[in-house]
C-alpha cells in the first residue's frame, strides 16, 4: 500500500493507547474488511515517523488470507484477491482526511515493507523570509529568523556523506546500531525565501534526519563553522540542535528487483533492530 498523510494532528505514526496515529487509523480501516476476509494484527511500515512529520511516499505492507468466495459489491479474484482499487476506494472513505492510501496492490514473494527497503528520501522545507512562513505552508516548513546560505550548508553536508556512526545525530536508544550510509544530504534555494534539502539513506536512527537539519542552519545562519558538523559527527556525542518536526516530509522509499527483496530483508535484519 500507498500511503499518503499530513503528520500535523497525528502523534507519530505508531499506534499509542489513547493517541491518533497514522497506524491506529489504518488499521481501523483495514479491520472493516469484505465478509469473510481476515482481519489484520498490525501493518509494517517502511518509516515509522515522529509526531508531526509528513509523508507523500510511505510503503506499508499487511498479510492477508485470500477470500474463499464473493463479497458484496467488491469483485473478488479467482485466486481470493478483491479488487485492490475499489478498496482503497473504500478505505479512503472510512479514513479521515489528512491520511489517504493512494493505491494497494499483491506485493512480490519475499516483500518486506521495512526490511526490504534498500534507500528511504526526505525532504525539509525551511523559509528564511523576514516575516515567516507563508500562511499555507506553515505545516510543513520551519520559519528561520536568519538568512541562510546553501553554499555553506553544503559544503558541511559533504563531510557527512558515506558510511558513518550517526550516533551523534540520532536519539538514543538501548538497542540497535546507528551505523548508516548517508547517500544524499542537499540544499537547494527553490524559491525567493524558500529553502529545500534532500536527505537519502540506506535507513535512518531516530531523529537522525531533523539532527543533520538543526545542526546544518546554524552553519547556513553563520553562528558555526561549516567544519563543525563534521566534528560533532567524529565526536560521537549527540548536539541539542534538532530542527523540528512538521518541516520534514517521507518522500519516497526503495526497494530492490523483485528476486532480490527476500535476500535484501534477510540480510537488514541481522544488523537491524525495532529502530527503522
Amino acid at each position: 500500500m500507498d500511503v499518503s498523510y499530513d503528520g500535523t494532528d497525528f502523534s507519530g505514526w505508531a499506534r499509542q493507547p489513547g493517541r491518533r496515529t497514522v497506524q491506529g487509523l489504518l488499521e481501523e480501516a483495514l479491520q472493516k474488511q469484505p465478509p469473510g476476509a481476515s482481519v489484520p494484527k498490525s501493518v509494517v511500515v517502511a518509516g515509522r515517523t515522529d509526531a508531526g512529520v509528513h509523508a507523500t511516499g510511505q510503503v506499508v505492507h499487511v498479510d492477508v488470507v485470500p477470500l474463499s468466495g464473493p463479497s458484496g459489491r467488491v469483485p473478488v479474484s479467482p485466486e481470493g484477491i478483491p479488487d485492490l482499487d475499489r478498496m482503497a476506494g473504500r478505505w479512503n472513505r472510512l479514513l479521515p482526511g489528512d491520511v489517504r492510501v493512494l493505491g494497494a496492490r499483491i506485493a512480490p514473494e519475499g516483500f518486506d515493507a521495512r526490511f526490504s527497503a534498500i534507500r528511504r528520501h526526505y525532504r525539509y522545507r525551511v523559509s528564511d523570509a523576514p516575516w515567516g512562513v507563508d500562511p499555507l505552508r506553515r505545516h510543513d516548513t520551519l520559519a528561520w529568523n536568519r538568512p541562510l546560505s546553501t553554499d555553506a550548508m553544503n559544503a558541511a553536508a559533504a563531510e557527512l556523506l558515506g558510511l558513518h556512526d550517526f550516533a551523534a545525530y540520532c536519539k538514543q536508544r538501548d538497542t540497535g546500531t546507528t551505523i548508516r550510509e548517508l547517500q544524499r544530504l542537499e540544499w537547494a534555494r527553490v524559491d525567493d525565501h524558500l529553502l529545500e534539502v534532500r536527505v537519502s539513506a540506506d535507513a535512518f536512527c531516530h531523529s537522525m534526519v531533523r539532527s543533520l537539519v538543526g545542526v546544518l542552519l546554524l552553519v547556513g545562519d553563520g553562528r558555526r563553522t561549516d567544519a563543525w558538523p563534521g566534528k560533532v559527527l567524529a565526536s560521537g556525542i549527540r548536539d541539542s540542535a534538532v530542527a523540528p518536526a512538521h518541516g520534514l516530509t517521507l518522500l519516497g522509499v526503495d526497494y530492490p528487483p523483485d528476486a532480490e527483496l527476500a535476500a535484501r530483508a534477510e540480510q537488514t535484519r541481522k544488523v537491524r533492530t525495532p529502530m527503522q
